[in-house]
């Protein structure tokens, strides 16, 4: 993988996300996770419209690690953000807004928070199932 998301030899074909090898200047991977990924699309966005646009290159893409958070329960998550690391129900509460604040759209935070709220209080895990007959195979 080139240093601007593209593949070798062809300069109008990039790679983000889980797909992307991506070496780093210390020498190891670009971690595959969410925030990685965007700070990828939004590299490779800014390096398509420059192009478009006849204007030159952004300079190379830097990740940067807001950290890591993950929820382990119901009301229970852990976090390690910039050297902060905290658990319990503080860091699932940070993990619930970090998520709501990073969907686009009020509608879709509006419909997601409510979703979550109505699963928390009723316990409802159905979103959670997967159901069926193990056995079954898809042709």
């Amino acid at each position: 993988m080139q240093a601007d998301m593209s593949v070798p030899g062809h300069p109008n074909v990039f790679v983000i996300g889980d797909l992307a090898a991506y070496v780093l200047p210390d020498g190891t991977f670009l971690p595959g996770v969410a925030p990685a990924a965007m700070q990828q699309g939004d590299y490779v966005a800014r390096l398509i419209r420059s192009r478009l646009e006849n204007r030159p290159a952004p300079s190379p893409f830097k990740y940067f690690d807001w950290g890591m958070m993950a929820t382990i329960g119901r009301a229970a998550a852990v976090a390690d953000l910039r050297g902060m690391r905290f658990s319990g129900w503080f860091a699932w509460l940070a993990w619930l807004f970090v998520h709501i604040a990073r969907l686009i759209q009020f509608q879709n935070r509006f419909l997601v928070l409510t979703q979550w709220a109505w699963n928390y209080f009723t316990r409802n895990r159905s979103a959670r199932l997967i159901t069926g007959d193990r056995t079954q195979h898809i042709e």
